[in-house]
């Protein structure tokens, strides 16, 4: 879970154009897959930046995006381009299998940040990866991996996150969300086995995306469901903290010693009929959909 930011004084309000495609070609060297005889990097990836900057780099956005497929399919090419020691020795060891692009071509996008999370000088980047199918059986569907960069000044943090998800013409309703936010009121079928409930932004996916004060977090809490027993299971992710029928539960990170929160894995079963509440602003009431 990516932790919360603030202006780092230090930071370059104007970044020269090249340093994007370095961004790119940094998070394509985070989201490799090794297969049995090849290993797939991502083919699209998703450049926010805050609107000052984007709207400085907007009339050379053809360009730009030209130049990055042309680094990316450089960088695949230093990939492959192994010494020939290392290709022999990967005949016995199977190490190392050659990298290729996920799709047939790079997909390249440049955004302007309207959440207002980016600062001027600021790089966010996603990439998504399908990964092939879970060897235990456990998983169905479809798994996506999204890396996600944030560049600022000189740092760089890292943000990991696998979804799956479910052909949605074969998928059932396994639970019902119904909650009233600013908006209004809503009702969400969770059809997969992971849903995120937040306010949601450029950094962080919410499936379940909230209208309400700050009070609620961008990503605020976690619904899982076990595929094996059909148990649900929640876990808190945000700042002022989750209810479940009137209870706080646990906090499901830890902050590091660097300020960024790694998830404990405590979550909490969660009934049909339960009641959440998001920071004492919002609540939702849950129900296990009947079994067919």
């Amino acid at each position: 879970m990516a932790s919360q930011r603030t202006s780092d004084p230090t930071a370059p309000s104007k970044r020269p154009a090249r340093d994007l495609i370095d961004a790119v070609i940094e998070n394509m060297r985070s989201n490799l897959e090794p297969l049995k005889y090849s290993t797939l990097v991502p083919s699209r990836y998703v450049v926010f930046l805050h609107p000052d900057e984007f709207a400085r780099i907007e009339p050379i956005v053809p360009i730009l995006q030209e130049q990055t497929a042309r680094a990316l399919a450089e960088e695949l090419e230093k990939l492959n381009n192994r010494p020939a020691y290392r290709k022999v020795l990967s005949r016995f060891t199977r190490n190392d299998p050659p990298a290729e692009n996920a799709s047939r071509e790079w997909r390249i996008e440049f955004l302007a940040d309207t959440e207002g999370e980016l600062n001027p000088g600021d790089i966010l980047i996603h990439s998504e990866l399908v990964l092939p199918a879970s060897s235990d059986g456990q998983v169905a569907g479809q798994r996506t991996r999204r890396i996600t960069t944030v560049h600022v000044g000189h740092q760089t943090t890292k943000r990991e996150q696998t979804v799956s998800r479910t052909d949605a013409s074969a998928s059932a309703v396994h639970a019902r969300l119904r909650y009233e936010d600013n908006a209004g009121a809503h009702t969400f079928d969770i059809c997969s086995d992971s849903i995120t409930i937040g306010r949601g932004g450029v950094a962080l996916r919410a499936d379940v995306r909230i209208d309400a004060p700050v009070d609620v977090s961008r990503e605020h809490a976690r619904i899982r469901r076990d595929p094996a027993t059909g148990q649900f299971f929640i876990i808190d992710l945000s700042t002022l903290g989750t209810t479940l029928n009137g209870r706080r539960l646990p906090r499901g990170y830890d902050d590091d010693d660097g300020g960024a929160k790694r998830e404990n894995n405590r979550e909490t079963l969660l009934p049909t009929g339960s009641r959440i509440g998001l920071a004492d602003t919002v609540f939702l009431d849950f129900d296990i959909a009947p079994r067919p």
